[in-house]
This record gives C-alpha cells, sequence and structure tokens, in this order.
C-alpha cells in the first residue's frame, strides 16, 4: 500500500501559509499555489496594497510565476488551489491558463465567480471547494475583525 502524502489538504495548508504571509502585511489574507506533478511550481498571496495594483490577486500572482516557471502561458497539467473561491477576474484568468483542476477553500458569498456563472472557467477544469473550508474562513474573518477594531 502506497501512502499519498499530496492531498488536496496538504497543498491547501501550503496555501494557507501565503494567506498567513498577506495577513501579517495587512493585505486580504488570501493565498494560492501551482501544482503541477505533485510539486508546487508558484507561490503566491494578496498583494493589491503593496503592489498598489488591484489585480494582484493571489490567483494572478501565483499564474503569472507557474507560467514562468513552465515557460509557456497555458497551465493544462497543473492545479491551482487558493483559499478563498476565485473572483470573476481570477477565474477568467483561469480560463485563459487552462488549468486543469481549481480546488478553493472557502466560498465567497458575495464575490466568488459561481455567484455569476460557472461557465467563466475552461469547460475541461475540474472544480473542488470547501477544502479545509473552517481554517480559510477563519483567517478572513479574523483579519476583517482586527480591521473593524
Amino acid at each position: 500500500m502506497s501512502l499519498n502524502l499530496y492531498t488536496d489538504e496538504y497543498f491547501m495548508k501550503e496555501a494557507l501559509k501565503e494567506a498567513r504571509k498577506a495577513f501579517d502585511k495587512d493585505e486580504i489574507p488570501v493565498g494560492a499555489v501551482v501544482v503541477c506533478n505533485n510539486q508546487i511550481i508558484a507561490r503566491a498571496h494578496n498583494s493589491t496594497e503593496t503592489l498598489n495594483d488591484v489585480t494582484a490577486h493571489a490567483e494572478m500572482l501565483a499564474f503569472t510565476a507557474a507560467s514562468d516557471y513552465l515557460g509557456g502561458k497555458y497551465l493544462t497539467d497543473c492545479i491551482l488551489y487558493v483559499t478563498l473561491e476565485p473572483c470573476v477576474m481570477c477565474a477568467g484568468a483561469s480560463y485563459w491558463t487552462q488549468i486543469s483542476k481549481l480546488v478553493y477553500g472557502a466560498r465567497d458569498e458575495k464575490r466568488g465567480f459561481q455567484k455569476i456563472d460557472r461557465k467563466i472557467l475552461h469547460p475541461s477544469t475540474i472544480v473542488l471547494g470547501g477544502i479545509l473550508e473552517n481554517e480559510c474562513r477563519h483567517i478572513l474573518q479574523n483579519f476583517f475583525e482586527k480591521k473593524r477594531n
């Protein structure tokens, strides 16, 4: 019997490490990793404040880093792990990367792409939500609670 250490939970914990980096920088704590053949090829977290760029979402930065690593714009053999359901912009970008699978932690009831339409994603992209959902939601709740106080 072989034991697979590289589960969806394992990689989501890596995305959560990125979210904590964002939290520590006073950025909205969303983290992402791109995985290819059980290897993390890109890591990123929200950097909209740091870069003064509204498009500097964790997913967007991770896509760019993964494409740089692979030397091509398509991520057809890759999986995106992100702590929050992607917004429409990030889901649209994932369409263009042709990412094979999207795994997210917490749902985004206000701005998540599924609120608009699942068809924003590439037709071949598999979606799996709710991985470590409580941990992913908790870091966001803590961030906004801290902001209010």
